[in-house]
């Protein structure tokens, strides 16, 4: 398991452009010894769990942090498959749908520390632009990412953005308790405390999407969120060798 570089802690409530710059190091490092994009993602993950900290207590800001990609249903795991033909109540979803793939996690609880392990969320189909927009927190993802839900739903195509000025944007969440773009309340923002949330992405070389989502306990301004835009560039440009490569850890 690749190991991340220690540049000292990051706090997301005041996050300065020293310390993007000096993350954005520490993960290409970290991403450079990655034999898949699976591992790729569980650095990216561990390296937000443990680094992301409130400077004056030393605990831990965020309580769960994810990485997800889009994948084209013929091209996920059995197990996988299962999930989402459960979910859409079709033995044998089209090979093209295009589906939001839990890749990495890192958390407060056990169970949050593998995808295998995590109890919802493991895989998203994406079948319409209707359905996705019934899911307010994926579409808000989406939306604010500047990715077309017209776009990523339809098949046999790769995701479009809303414009090229709109490359690498930013899901932004300040309030996320009784946000409508969270809809975990009760089960998860009130008994963990969330404050905030904030999650950024792109393209990569394949037209597939990656986000990378962090739940935290720490306020998150608009000023610090929109910091994180430039961390999309540095982990999509660490992405690049193992785009072509296998997607899951042997």
């Amino acid at each position: 398991m690749p190991s991340t570089p220690d540049f000292g802690p990051l706090d997301v409530s005041d996050v300065t452009v020293g310390a993007m710059l000096r993350t954005g190091i520490a993960l290409r490092r970290a991403l450079r010894d990655c034999g898949s994009l699976e591992d790729a993602a569980g650095s990216v993950v561990r390296y937000f769990h443990e680094h992301c900290v409130d400077v004056h207590t030393g605990a831990r800001s965020c309580a769960l942090v994810r990485f997800y990609k889009t994948h084209p249903f013929g091209s996920l795991e059995p197990a996988l498959q299962t999930l989402v033909a459960r979910d859409l109540g079709q033995p044998a979803p089209d090979p093209a749908l295009r589906c939001l793939t839990l890749l990495g996690t890192a958390g407060d609880e056990p169970s949050w520390n593998s995808r295998h392990t995590s109890r919802a969320h493991r895989v998203i189909p994406l079948p319409s632009a209707e359905i996705v927009r019934a899911a307010p927190m994926i579409a808000r993802l989406l939306e604010d990412l500047g990715v077309d839900l017209e776009s990523i739903t339809r098949k046999n195509e790769a995701p479009s953005r809303a414009g090229e000025a709109r490359t690498y944007d930013v899901f932004h969440v300040e309030d996320a308790l009784d946000s409508p773009a969270i809809p975990a309340q009760t089960d998860f923002v009130i008994p963990y405390a969330i404050r905030s949330v904030v999650g950024f992405g792109g393209m990569l070389r394949s037209g597939e999407l990656f986000a990378v989502v962090l739940f935290s306990r720490a306020h998150i301004p608009v000023t610090s969120a929109h910091r994180f835009r430039t961390l999309a560039l540095d982990i999509r440009s660490a992405l690049f060798p193992l785009d072509d490569t296998r997607t899951w850890s042997a």
